[in-house]
């Protein structure tokens, strides 16, 4: 899976991208800032879709909406390379296992990319799409390719508590170059 990339388009490295300018990639951009790990955060997938939430109840929804706001200002403050208005619309491997990320804007190549706010069954669909063979347990496939995982669930929403927790989890492997434990 090699990604031809025009002479004319621009080509920008980093080492992480994150797909989802939500609560999810939001929340990892600020676990991998506070790493010191560099990342640039896209408004999502030219084709992912959003599920239904499962938070019904007011507290949650204050508490979701409050944490959102808190890592906006963290990302304005710290500088964090969000970009609101990009959408990634193809992902590839290039010949150094590296990602390559197709925008409209150019081609971004990263070491790994964190996909978020998706349900897990158009993350299969995009990952088939590539060519990957994926078995039961989708995050135990990926730890090798560099493509972790945040708010992906079968149906709803993960609870804001675990989005945090996956965020933490992710920036940590990222930033250690580990693999991804949970």
């Amino acid at each position: 899976m090699s990604a031809v990339c025009p002479a004319d388009v621009p080509i920008e490295s980093t080492t992480t991208v994150v797909i989802g300018a939500g609560l999810p990639g939001l929340a990892v951009a600020s676990e991998l800032s506070r790493h010191g790990v560099a990342s640039i955060v896209l408004e999502g997938m030219g084709t992912a879709g959003k599920r239904r939430s499962v938070m019904t109840d007011s507290v949650s929804l204050t508490e979701r909406s409050e944490l959102l706001r808190l890592l906006r200002g963290y990302a304005t403050s710290h500088r964090l390379d969000v970009r609101p208005s990009t959408m990634a619309s193809k992902l590839s491997r290039d010949r150094q296992q590296k990602w390559v990320i197709h925008t409209e804007q150019g081609i971004l190549q990263a070491e790994s990319v964190v996909l978020t706010d998706c349900p897990q069954n158009q993350v299969r669909r995009f990952l088939r799409g590539l060519g990957l063979s994926l078995g039961k347990d989708l995050r135990t496939s990926l730890k090798s390719l560099g493509l972790y995982l945040v708010g992906v669930a079968d149906l709803l929403t993960p609870s804001t508590r675990e989005i945090v927790r996956q965020a933490k989890l992710v920036g940590d492997a990222i930033a250690g170059g580990r693999m991804l434990t949970a």
